[in-house]
């Protein structure tokens, strides 16, 4: 049986016009190996385990075959790059294989990341090394499992060539599922030639993609409704990475997708000692997407993709301006009520309010100023609620400082003001904070075994663990630790 039989690849992307994409074979490479399949994702989409572990798999996720009902592609897109306008970009180390549709009816983009060169290459070969294939498998697949909108991995391989970067470096790739790849700055290549059709035929196709029942139920214009989902998504999604202390690092309009997934695993990070104002990014000199910057930057993004769809929202340009700045208004009070609600729950509350808000932002700035990690410290707190017995993370794996008592004090008597019992609470609690993230610094140490001594027992065990980030156990314990100073990871890098 060839590979993808079980779930024929389809193409509406393609479908929609030649504009959008140029027709790519991926480059084939020299002696592929298997590092990893994902058999739950696989079950999502309606494929066979068997099928994705044969050696006809090994060859479609090297780019050295192409499935028969695939006809690949790499897409056309610009950006905004650290506030940059860069009028063409474009898959220059993607290829997209084509459409599956999964058990919930829904369609899923197959791509294949790191496959070669591309007419949007620029200078680039179009490779991935393995270490942003291995982090981007990692970490993608946690997101998933914390409850985060992603792109997720399907599977990995090694190519068996090297890639040249600051040195040679074994090569990868990896094969990447998203609801869909269409990003900010699709919509932002065709506005800026002033090419109003094709923004239409991508508003309407990503409408009857993603967005269909909502923008049919909207009292607002097709494309009006379509911001907003848009917009609700975006800010729904960074206030999501902001609970779990994650930075994207690169949140630039073509690395944003209007599908509301996260997408573009390169310099991003989740903080160890809670600082509002980490990065990550060794790129990101200015701090320009730094933790605590993330909405702003959304909002900034968004309003891109407002402009993109101005000529559409009204024939007259005040009146679709002013539609599009009452949608973009409303960015804020959607992500603050979401980060909020994320924050209440954290710590025990089924709802948000007034105390409870002034008691996120009291703990926030008690672990700035103590530099406590983000992670352990909620975690932790559970704790206080806690039969003896099950109280695993305070004083074992975390330690607040003598600062906290007071704070403490005041959380303990506002869940008793509002009537919460200690053990729902703390099963809320159990619920929303992960007793394990993918910590840098084993990300790195996968990296490492994994790329100077081809063992790749520690990554299997990262994603192995990360699949249940909730669920503690003493046997995983190093999993959860907080890195030494010296083992803390204080910049990531792209992967191109």
């Amino acid at each position: 049986m060839a590979v993808f039989d079980s779930s024929p690849l389809q193409s509406s992307y393609r479908q929609i016009g030649e504009q959008f994409y140029t027709d790519q074979l991926p480059t084939p490479v020299g002696k592929p190996a298997l590092i990893r399949v994902n058999p739950a994702l696989a079950e999502q989409l309606n494929l066979s385990l068997s099928e994705l572990q044969s050696p006809e798999a090994l060859q479609v996720f090297a780019g050295n075959s192409v499935p028969p009902t695939s006809t690949p592609i790499a897409t056309v897109y610009a950006a905004h790059q650290f506030g940059g306008w860069n009028p063409q970009l474009g898959d220059g180390r993607a290829i997209l294989l084509g459409e599956v549709i999964g058990k919930d009816q829904q369609r899923y983009d197959i791509q294949l990341k790191g496959a070669g060169q591309t007419p949007y290459s620029r200078r680039g070969d179009g490779r991935s090394a393995l270490g942003p294939v291995l982090r981007e498998y990692i970490v993608s697949e946690a997101m998933a499992a914390l409850g985060v909108p992603t792109t997720r991995a399907l599977a990995a391989v090694t190519t068996g060539d090297r890639v040249v970067r600051e040195s040679y470096l074994p090569g990868a790739i990896l094969t990447r599922v998203a609801s869909s790849h269409i990003r900010i700055g699709t919509f932002q290549f065709f506005s800026a030639q002033g090419d109003v059709d094709s923004v239409k035929t991508l508003a309407d196709y990503v409408i009857e993609r993603h967005y269909k029942a909502a923008v049919e139920a909207s009292d607002e214009d097709s494309y009006s409704a379509l911001l907003t989902c848009v917009m609700q998504a975006q800010a729904r999604l960074i206030a999501r990475w902001m609970a779990i202390g994650f930075i994207h690092g690169v949140m630039n309009t073509d690395n944003m997708l209007v599908c509301g997934e996260t997408v573009d695993y390169g310099p991003c990070a989740f903080m160890d000692a809670y600082n509002p104002n980490k990065v990550f990014s060794s790129i990101d000199s200015h701090g320009r997407y730094a933790y605590a910057k993330q909405a702003e930057i959304g909002h900034w993004n968004i309003s891109w993709l407002a402009q993109a769809l101005l000529p559409l929202m009204d024939a007259s340009q005040e009146v679709a301006i002013k539609k599009a700045e009452k949608i973009l208004n409303a960015f804020s009070p959607v992500f603050t009520q979401t980060y909020q609600q994320l924050l209440a729950e954290k710590m025990g509350f089924a709802s948000a309010g007034a105390e409870v808000n002034q008691l996120s932002v009291d703990l926030l700035q008690l672990m700035a100023a103590e530099a406590t990690d983000f992670t352990l410290t909620f975690r932790g707190l559970s704790d206080y609620l806690a039969p003896e017995a099950e109280r695993y993370f305070l004083n074992k794996l975390v330690s607040l400082p003598e600062t906290f008592q007071a704070w403490v004090a005041r959380w303990q008597a506002e869940l008793a003001r509002q009537n919460v019992a200690p053990q729902t609470a703390h099963q809320l609690m159990l619920k929303t904070n992960p007793s394990y993230i993918p910590r840098n610094h084993i990300i790195a140490a996968a990296i490492e075994q994994a790329t100077g001594e081809e063992d790749f027992s520690l990554f299997h065990q990262m994603v192995d663990v990360l699949a249940k980030p909730f669920e503690y156990s003493e046997e995983n314990a190093s999993f959860a630790i907080a890195p030494k100073p010296e083992e803390e990871v204080l910049h990531t890098f792209c992967g191109t």
